[in-house]
């Protein structure tokens, strides 16, 4: 069984976008938003390796510990929150015209 290599999108100019807009889960605008990478081998996860970057989300320091940490929340419902956050962030992105045309849309 061989298995396909995943085709990771590395773009220093999205990384920066995801700072541009406020946390996609609680709206915080406090300067730690950042790019959250999706925690799915689907999305190239690996073991010490984070997803490609198109699968992120724009979540503050604080959304993002909880998710990653599942803090008070369970897997299931850290997958939740991320993705929620993330189809509002590409949303968002697109929208306003600022989605590089280099990265492929999720």
């Amino acid at each position: 069984m061989t298995l396909q290599k995943f085709n990771y999108t590395r773009s220093p100019k999205l990384m920066k976008l995801y700072r541009t807009i406020p946390c996609q889960h609680c709206g915080r605008e406090d300067g730690t938003v950042a790019g959250c990478h999706s925690n799915a081998s689907a999305h190239g996860k690996g073991r010490g390796i984070k997803a490609s970057d198109q699968y992120a989300a724009s979540l503050c320091v604080y959304c993002h510990r909880i998710i990653d940490l599942f803090i008070g929340i369970t897997r299931e419902q850290a997958m939740e929150i991320w993705q929620a956050a993330h189809d509002k962030t590409i949303a968002l992105l697109v929208k306003s015209g600022v989605w590089p045309k280099e990265v492929p849309l999720p």
